[in-house]
């Protein structure tokens, strides 16, 4: 009778410490992830500020900067950059053939 030589008092002693070392862990958590989003929060906003305060015309190097990246977007080839280049391989075996036939 093993049932009745278990010390249920320690059994739900150990149960109950476990719960609730559980929810006191997530709790911590919660309040170090909040703690976390306040600090980040106040970096960012320091680092966005000076930039809000400043006009809103575009300087001349950003204007160079704005065309040099459209040109290299748009011209990444020098020669037939609208032009696809398929390789034919003429290692295939009569079986992929009727399979491709099958296919089409």
């Amino acid at each position: 009778m093993m049932i009745l030589a278990t010390n249920w008092v320690n059994a739900v002693l150990i149960a109950l410490v476990s719960i609730l070392l559980v929810f006191v862990v997530l709790i911590l958590l919660i309040f170090i992830l909040k703690l976390f989003g306040l600090i980040f929060k106040e970096r960012k906003s320091a680092a966005i500020a000076p930039a809000a305060t400043s006009s809103d015309e575009i300087t001349d190097e950003e204007v160079a900067a704005i065309a040099m990246a459209v040109n290299l977007f748009f011209n990444r080839h020098d020669e037939e950059s609208d032009v696809l280049t398929f390789r034919q391989n003429h290692d295939v075996s009569a079986w992929q053939v009727r399979n491709i036939h099958k296919q089409l």
